[in-house]
């Protein structure tokens, strides 16, 4: 494993590649109905990333396909009031994706409803897209496995940027984030991510992920158990299975949460440079939104390697980021910097 991968120079942009989707937040309670009214929020796991690395100062670029219409041309508009550079993004299709989540609920579960077929970016195939001049002073690109779960044309897309991105020397990133209702096209995870992430310098995930998504099996009662230094050893297999498997992957990030009665705790680990880091528990007893954590402390991990800092600083930081979301009702954070750094680990 490359033990200098933090000490790489960047002086490109961060091209993040995925869907933007609109979210409906509906409260449990059923009042939407009643206010004629719901929360209404833009987003999507790679924008969510884009938007964080933008308000810490990484230079950002946002590459998805939208319709060519006035919505389409409002929403450009508020990626640059971000600075957000929009000029990639790929026009042609007729709709924007959705989603529908019930506020406070988990993405995984039963109470999301996705409205994202036929959508402009759910339509791109292989050959629409001149990689070459997208990736023109991109230094790093990245991309979730949300990608490849929409459908086959999607996930040939998606090989199709790796292999363009690899040649030209581009750090390569992938969040291994799991979503049962998109596979539906006839493949497994297992059938198409490994295929991807031996493109990729960083992977970030969790152990149950990597079973589902790269057929690496997670130890049988190990959930039963429930101890931190069992799971931290278990994403240390991990990570070194997936280095093994994958000689171009240099770091592997794992994220431990937990939500119970008594609240949620929250932690990771970092493998890197043959070294293995890890975080003290993060704690609270309440919190705000549950999406956009995971894209947090994806944003938070890219910052700190596009800015050489030292593998533990890069875990840390990366997981008060990714902490704090909780606390924050929009899709992606809106703390700077410093206001992460102050973050208290208990709340």
């Amino acid at each position: 494993m490359d033990k200098q991968f933090n000490k790489k120079k960047y002086t490109g942009s961060v091209l993040c590649f995925g869907e933007l989707l609109f979210r409906i937040s509906l409260d449990a309670g059923g009042n939407w109905l009643k206010n004629n009214a719901v929360p209404f929020f833009m987003g999507g796991a790679e924008l969510n990333v884009a938007t964080a690395l933008s308000l810490w100062d990484v230079p950002s670029q946002y590459f998805t396909a939208l319709p060519d219409n006035h919505m389409s041309a409002q929403i450009t508009v508020h990626l640059k009031s971000k600075d957000i550079d929009p000029s990639k993004i790929y026009h042609h299709g007729d709709r924007v994706g959705l989603y529908i989540l019930t506020k406070g609920a988990d993405l995984k579960n039963d109470s999301l409803i996705y409205d994202r077929a036929h959508s402009a970016f759910a339509e791109l195939k292989p050959g629409m897209i001149d990689w070459d001049k997208v990736l023109d002073g991109v230094s790093w690109f990245h991309f979730s496995a949300i990608c490849p779960a929409i459908n086959q044309h999607v996930a040939d897309v998606c090989k199709e940027a790796l292999i363009a991105a690899s040649a030209k020397g581009i750090t390569i990133s992938i969040d291994l984030n799991y979503r049962s209702k998109l596979w539906q096209y006839g493949k497994t995870p297992v059938q198409v991510i490994p295929e991807l992430v031996q493109y990729c310098d960083l992977v970030m995930g969790n152990i149950w992920a990597a079973e589902i998504m790269l057929g690496i099996p997670v130890e049988e009662g190990l959930h039963a158990v429930g101890q931190k230094a069992k799971y931290l050893d278990a994403a240390l297999q991990t990570s070194k299975h997936i280095t093994e498997k994958h000689p171009k992957c240099k770091a592997v990030a794992n994220t431990f949460r937990f939500d119970n009665n008594e609240g949620i705790t929250y932690y990771t680990s970092l493998y890197t440079g043959g070294e293995y880091h890890s975080t003290i528990d993060h704690a609270a007893l309440k919190i705000i939104n549950k999406v956009g954590s995971g894209d947090c402390f994806m944003a938070g991990l890219i910052y700190g390697f596009y800015n050489s800092h030292e593998p533990a600083e890069i875990l840390e930081f990366a997981t008060l980021a990714a902490f704090d979301k909780l606390f924050i009702d929009a899709d992606a954070t809106s703390k700077t910097v410093e206001e992460i750094k102050t973050t208290t680990i208990t709340k």
